[in-house]
């Protein structure tokens, strides 16, 4: 229940929630349960044919109604790599990546310029929806530090209980990284944002055929989960080129 709540805010986080389909798959504690691990947390088939019907159907009417949805960017605008991950703050495999691979390809090609790198939310549920809220409501200048945040403590806020004691652990971190509450309840009250954060995570997952976190674009080629041995070859082949 979000009785703890104020009444706007639950109100907001209540319609946020509704946005997200009915019967999403499982959270981090559930995902992949009886399947092969391939490296990502997986959109079932069904959910992924209905993102992209959905998508086509409301992108006109979203353009034209709700607000832009910035990327997030950090490296050298002018790099001639890109790397864009789609990424979900809910999914385990995420948060392996972030732990082991993104600290080595930070410093040894995002902060040297050698790649811009983008990251684009992917949702499976209200969690992931409102933990993007929280990162964006610092801007991009506080929006990797908060993803960082989120993906080192993302068993601890996921597997949190209910939606309130969710909402709780993720203003506690958005208060680490020097927000404070009024800011993030605005942030979480923002109705026509979180319809635009869904609307964008639809557009762009469908037109890239996302069907599972993490995945990566790089150069507009699609790859899935990687360890950095594996990452890097494949940067270094493209800087030579």
């Amino acid at each position: 229940m979000l009785k703890s709540l104020p009444s706007t805010l639950r109100a907001a986080l209540l319609v946020a929630g509704a946005l997200m389909w009915a019967g999403t798959v499982a959270t981090t504690a559930q995902a992949g349960t009886g399947q092969a691990d391939s490296g990502q947390t997986k959109v079932s088939q069904t959910e992924a044919t209905q993102n992209g019907a959905a998508a086509k159907a409301d992108t006109a009417k979203a353009d034209a109604k709700l607000p832009a949805v910035p990327d997030y960017t950090e490296g050298s605008a002018t790099a001639p790599i890109h790397v864009i991950e789609y990424g979900a703050f809910t999914c385990p495999h995420c948060a392996e990546f972030h732990a082991t691979v993104y600290p080595k390809l930070k410093k040894n090609y995002i902060d040297t310029g050698k790649i811009k790198f983008t990251f684009r939310a992917f949702f499976f549920n209200r969690y992931g929806l409102w933990a993007d809220m929280v990162a964006r409501c610092g801007g991009e200048m506080r929006f990797f530090g908060i993803a960082d945040m989120l993906y080192d403590q993302q068993t601890d806020w996921v597997g949190a209980g209910s939606a309130d004691k969710v909402i709780a652990k993720l203003k506690t971190i958005g208060r680490s990284a020097g927000l404070t509450d009024g800011q993030m309840d605005q942030c979480l009250k923002d109705g026509p944002m979180a319809q635009a954060l869904v609307a964008k995570f639809q557009k762009e997952s469908a037109a890239d055929k996302i069907d599972g976190t993490p995945t990566f674009m790089i150069n507009g080629k699609k790859y899935s989960n990687m360890d950095y041995a594996a990452f890097s070859k494949i940067l270094d082949g493209l800087s030579k080129k």
